[in-house]
């Protein structure tokens, strides 16, 4: 066992970010980068990204998304009004360091880029393959590794995953009896997962 200050003790959770509204702050290549991760894993999340320069491909994936609205001028404190969720991606560390403090007095959730201290949550690294989803942390400590076993899962998943999941909705779907009857008949079905 790992001593209990080497424990990673963030909660995982995955939000529906389609019923949240994001905030970007940071127009360059890094809030690009947290830009297509949002609408990769939630095509229909609603985002405002404010910038005094936003990068051209920001602006081609924003022409795509009705969801996205842009500013192309600087933060302003009415920018965290009605968000759920702030990502501080500025190039200025004075700057993301006042954002984020204001958006803590407004109790929105803030993440800002490359700075683990000031992050209420991180965007880890993510394995998908259909519906199976598998969020990856390192506790901030190093995304290259998270990317890294990230590609190592992405391999070991089959393709097959997807179906196997609506055949076992379809079961579960026709299992009868009570809730712990129909987790022991769905345990027995999946025990193969797990074989060696």
């Amino acid at each position: 066992m790992y001593p209990e200050s080497n424990r990673n003790t963030l909660f995982p959770v995955f939000l529906k970010t389609d019923h949240l509204h994001t905030l970007i702050v940071g127009g360059g290549n890094v809030g690009l980068e947290k830009l297509r991760a949002l609408m990769a894993n939630s095509p229909n999340a609603t985002i405002t990204l404010v910038a005094t320069e936003i990068h051209p491909e920001i602006k081609k994936l924003a022409a795509l998304s009705s969801n996205i609205q842009l500013a192309e001028r600087g933060f302003s404190n009415c920018d965290l009004y009605a968000k759920d969720i702030a990502i501080i991606a500025t190039d200025n560390a004075v700057e993301n360091k006042r954002i984020h403090d204001i958006a803590k007095s407004m109790r929105v959730l803030v993440n800002v880029a490359d700075t683990p201290d000031l992050c209420d949550f991180y965007l880890g690294s993510v394995v998908q393959k259909g519906n199976i989803k598998i969020a990856i942390s390192t506790n901030g400590q190093s995304p290259t590794v998270a990317k890294r076993i990230r590609e190592v899962l992405t391999d070991l998943i089959p393709d097959e995953m997807e179906e196997m999941l609506n055949n076992l909705e379809q079961i579960r779907k026709k299992i009868t009896g009570g809730f712990a009857e129909k987790v022991k008949q769905l345990n027995k079905i999946t025990s193969v997962l797990i074989e060696k």
